[in-house]
């Protein structure tokens, strides 16, 4: 006597129209992280008080700073 052995997915594949949307977010989402001015905010951010003193940065002004050239054009 033969067996026969199915294998089903346990959970289904998603459609095309939600892989391609999960596709775009993860894209448009690795760009927005790998942004030069992104990395600069974390760069700060990282940074103690006393150097960003020494800059003349503000902690609460970081975004401000590394954005002042989007502002008001």
């Amino acid at each position: 006597m033969a067996h026969a052995a199915s294998h089903h997915d346990v959970y289904p594949k998603a459609g095309v129209f939600t892989r391609l949307t999960a596709w775009f977010h993860d894209t448009i989402e690795h760009m927005a992280e790998n942004h030069p001015r992104l990395r600069r905010v974390r760069a700060l951010e990282a940074m103690s008080d006393a150097q960003l003193d020494a800059l003349r940065i503000k902690r609460s002004e970081i975004v401000d700073h590394v954005f002042r050239d989007c502002y008001y054009r």
